[in-house]
């Protein structure tokens, strides 16, 4: 049997860099091909999929759950109220059913809240689309609670919770009441997953809430002869070669995939499945993506393979990003603030550095565009303090006559954490909520900015 000659084995290897770098660039603009989609706008829901069996212990925590992490949250889900003016219906309820008495406390619970609305000064349309929609709570798989935003007659929005609020909530003011979210809506940031192997991969997004499958990506399957023998001639040494050129394209293909799905703001990405295939797909990635991407032993796309491994293991990498964003944000918080020349001594309001502390310094920066991370202590001193707003998300100001000085039209009273977390659903600014324990800005509400004045 002939050999192949030298100028060929040397050139065949040439090539497969060439295909790998064309690749790459494919990978690195976000040119995805041959990419099953799954268009499903319906919220994500605890059931198991088929052929694949979901841990048992995924349930959402309980009211009682403590926050030792902090919280870190994605706030997207919230911008249809930026759509309208107002006022707000916001409510608060839990939707337990674990007691024999359940439905008459439901009743009792939805006439409380009707009657707290109208006490506000409610429209009775607005009243009476929020007491339909409890009326038409189900009976079985309702999650621990809700919350219900409704405007001009109409049920904006309707949000289940991970945590049971502790008694009814129902307020009417100028803007809706959306601080408890960050206590009442999940712990560990939402994260993509891929369920990798040399055929593909699953792609999922794994919130507070459960799981949410998005997608897939399948890559060309080639099939080789076989044989481990020295090849005939160039043209069968290319041949032997196309099952790991299609791995090389599949592997494109699923990074493309995850550039063109995964979020810019640093959300986490975690690759699971074959440990060959997870290293490649991750050496693909651009940096701004790979930064914020681990890898997981466990996992398979096998029908039928067990994920109680890969769910635990997915779990400790949420909870440690958590951490490590909020222990960074910190950081970068009490640097900015503690810079020698650049804050004044004493003055809680006042940073002319990169972080704000304080509502007036806050408020300011929120004026100004520049609040890239929002942090907010629990049972923040500030938050309930009252600040004056206009109509756009950014018209914020300390008292009325300011508010009129701006130009804000007719100002409106409103809660100073309702009003920043408007401010910052705007921007896509991120919002960490900082632990008890840990010490954070003065009077529990500080900012770090995108760059200092």
């Amino acid at each position: 049997m002939d050999t192949p000659d030298r100028g060929s084995s040397e050139s065949a290897p040439r090539l497969d860099d060439e295909r790998r770098k064309e690749a790459g660039d494919r990978a690195g603009s976000g040119r995805p091909t041959r990419v099953e989609e799954r268009h499903d706008s319906r919220p994500p829901v605890d059931e198991p999929e088929q052929g694949r069996e979901r841990s048992s212990d995924s349930r959402p925590p309980s009211a009682t759950a403590s926050h030792p992490l902090g919280d870190t949250m994605d706030l997207d889900f919230l911008k249809p109220l930026l759509e309208r003016p107002g006022p707000w219906a916001s409510v608060f309820v839990e939707t337990s059913r674990e007691t024999e008495d359940a439905a008459q406390i439901q009743r009792l619970r939805d006439r409380a809240v009707a009657r707290q609305l109208v006490d506000d000064g409610a429209d009775p349309a607005t009243v009476r689309a929020v007491a339909e929609r409890l009326r038409d709570e189900p009976v079985s798989g309702a999650p621990p609670g809700r919350a219900l935003f409704a405007e001009a007659g109409e049920v904006v929005l309707d949000l289940p919770l991970t945590r049971a609020p502790a008694g009814v909530e129902a307020t009417w003011s100028g803007l809706p009441h959306i601080a408890p979210l960050l206590h009442l809506r999940g712990d560990e940031p939402a994260c993509h997953v891929a369920l990798i192997d040399r055929n593909g991969a699953d792609l999922e997004l794994r919130g507070p809430l459960g799981v949410q499958d998005v997608g897939h990506a399948e890559g060309k399957t080639w099939q080789g002869r076989g044989h481990r023998g020295l090849p005939a001639d160039r043209y069968e040494w290319h041949y032997n070669n196309k099952v790991e050129n299609a791995w090389e394209e599949t592997a494109d293909i699923i990074a493309a995939e995850l550039v063109r799905r995964c979020p810019q703001d640093g959300s986490l990405l975690v690759l699971a499945g074959d440990a060959r295939e997870r290293k490649a797909v991750r050496d693909r990635l651009p940096q701004h993506l790979r930064s914020h991407t681990v890898e997981v032993d466990h996992g398979s796309r096998a029908p039928g393979a067990s994920t109680e491994a890969l769910d635990r293991e997915i779990e400790e990498e949420r909870s440690r990003y958590a951490r490590e964003r909020i222990r960074g944000a910190l950081d970068d918080f009490r640097k900015a603030r503690g810079r020698p020349g650049e804050h004044r001594a004493g003055s809680v309001d006042g940073a002319p550095g990169p972080a704000a502390e304080g509502v007036p310094a806050v408020l300011e920066a929120v004026r100004e565009h520049r609040v890239a991370t929002l942090l907010l202590g629990l049972d923040a001193a500030d938050a309930g303090r009252s600040v004056w707003v206009g109509p756009g998300a950014y018209d914020i100001a300390l008292g009325r006559t300011e508010a009129r000085n701006w130009g804000f039209g007719r100002p409106k009273e409103a809660r100073a954490d309702d009003a920043l977390l408007r401010a910052c659903v705007a921007a896509d600014s991120e919002v960490l909520v900082v632990p008890e324990e840990v010490r954070g800005p003065a009077g529990g509400l500080g900012a770090v900015l995108r760059w200092s004045t």
